[in-house]
């Protein structure tokens, strides 16, 4: 029984929602952001100590620590488009999802029983897999609740709550380390505690998107790209605005730097004791959780794909401030962590608002899935790629070497396709 289908809540579904910046938030979109808060307090609460864990602590390479990364980001691709696809054939996006928040929350508790760096890989591989699984049929619920029109807003709200996870997740993790030293399986206990609580909100009190029927789906995937709707994958590939966006996140993503690596440099530049090290991501979170919302209402009036695109400047900023011979100390990690924040918030939701406007409903998830995956595939080559730049020269070229072609990539003859386009319901 869904707590969240009473009567009041139906009739709030169905009443027009009022016109200007006070509309209401459809409440799927507010039950997926309090999921997403409560998921993301658990993963942050792990991610948040790993790299110095896993370098510092277990010494691991810099070659191995990417390689590593990387193989996170390609474990969420392999389930990305498997899980879209489930989705959409069974119209069960909740279920999906909800597979995926439970698989990762097993993998909390799985650390409990691992010791090795490979076999901490192993089941962090198994949670970015559920994160894989669970991304796509939760963006889709979020874009099928809400018009096209408010696309980059929804989105921004649902990433402002998730932030406010990622805000908490490293607090706790210091509160953890800071009353229990080297605590990291107290860390990974409350952590599986924490991921068990998303998994029962999800069941609660999100609500399943409403779906047309199958001929109607068919023949409106159809309609909408000229292409027989049997092969999803390559019939979605039709559509130019998503194959420009897919293009467009996959350059963009193999240059993109892991906010790992910047904050393992950061924490040399500043030599930074391993106690505060969980407190970095904290300062990226609240810029996050500030500009989300703003950001999401930019992109719906001045256009998706300007702000996605610009939104890549800050982390150049970010990737030069380390470069620079700027002295350790408040103003550069301020810095840092200020633009890796509005990074995140100009691109993460952005992208998928973006996507979401074009895409057929019935294909929605599928659709969503196929530029994750993209992404996703162009971060774990980036990831493997820099850690290998990162070995063999240092961190130094390394580092210019990713804001190099990241800039070059923003100006590049092929992005600006991404821009044709300023309509605020489109996808640019």
């Amino acid at each position: 029984m869904y707590l969240s289908t009473s009567r009041a809540a139906d009739i709030a579904a169905d009443a027009p929602a009022p016109r200007g910046p006070l509309r209401a938030v459809p409440g799927t979109v507010i039950a997926l952001g309090l999921v997403s808060l409560v998921t993301d307090v658990s993963a942050e609460m792990v991610t948040a100590v790993l790299p110095l864990y896993l370098v510092a602590g277990l010494g691991m390479s810099p070659l191995a620590f990417g390689a590593l990364d990387g193989l996170h980001q390609g474990a969420t691709a392999l389930l990305r488009l498997a899980g879209g696809r489930i989705a959409d054939r069974t119209r069960r996006r909740k279920l999906v999802a909800g597979a995926g928040y439970a698989l990762s929350a097993a993998c909390k508790g799985a650390l409990l029983a691992v010791a090795t760096p490979w076999s901490v890989a192993a089941v962090l591989a198994a949670d970015r897999a559920g994160k894989g699984l669970r991304t796509a049929p939760r963006d889709a619920l979020i874009s099928l609740s809400c018009p096209p029109q408010d696309q980059g807003r929804a989105f921004g709200v649902h990433r402002a709550l998730d932030t406010a996870g990622a805000l908490l997740g490293p607090l706790a993790a210091f509160g953890v380390l800071w009353v229990v030293v080297d605590g990291y399986d107290a860390v990974f206990t409350v952590s599986c505690c924490v991921a068990l609580l998303g998994v029962a909100l999800l069941a609660l009190f999100v609500r399943e998107a409403p779906g047309a029927a199958p001929a109607a789906r068919r023949a409106a995937a159809h309609a909408a790209v000229g292409a027989p709707a049997q092969a999803p994958v390559r019939t979605l590939l039709r559509i130019p605005e998503l194959r420009r966006l897919c293009l467009t996140a996959a350059v963009l993503g193999l240059f993109t730097v892991g906010d790992a690596f910047l904050y393992l440099l950061l924490q040399r530049r500043l030599d930074l004791p391993a106690a505060y090290f969980p407190l970095l991501p904290v300062g990226t979170a609240a810029v996050f959780l500030a500009a989300a919302v703003p950001a999401g209402r930019y992109a719906d009036r001045l256009g998706r794909g300007r702000v996605f695109l610009a939104g890549h400047v800050p982390l150049i900023g970010a990737c030069l401030l380390l470069l620079l011979p700027v002295p350790a100390g408040l103003p550069l990690a301020a810095g840092v962590l200020v633009l890796l924040g509005l990074f995140y918030a100009a691109t993460d939701g952005v992208l998928m608002a973006a996507a979401g406007a074009v895409l057929p409903a019935g294909l929605r998830t599928t659709g969503l899935a196929v530029l994750q995956t993209a992404q996703a595939l162009a971060r774990f080559a980036g990831s493997v790629l820099f850690g290998a730049a990162w070995t063999l020269w240092g961190p130094g070229p390394a580092l210019a070497a990713a804001a190099g072609g990241l800039l070059l990539s923003v100006a590049s003859g092929g992005v600006p396709a991404l821009l044709r386009g300023r309509g605020p319901g489109g996808p640019s």
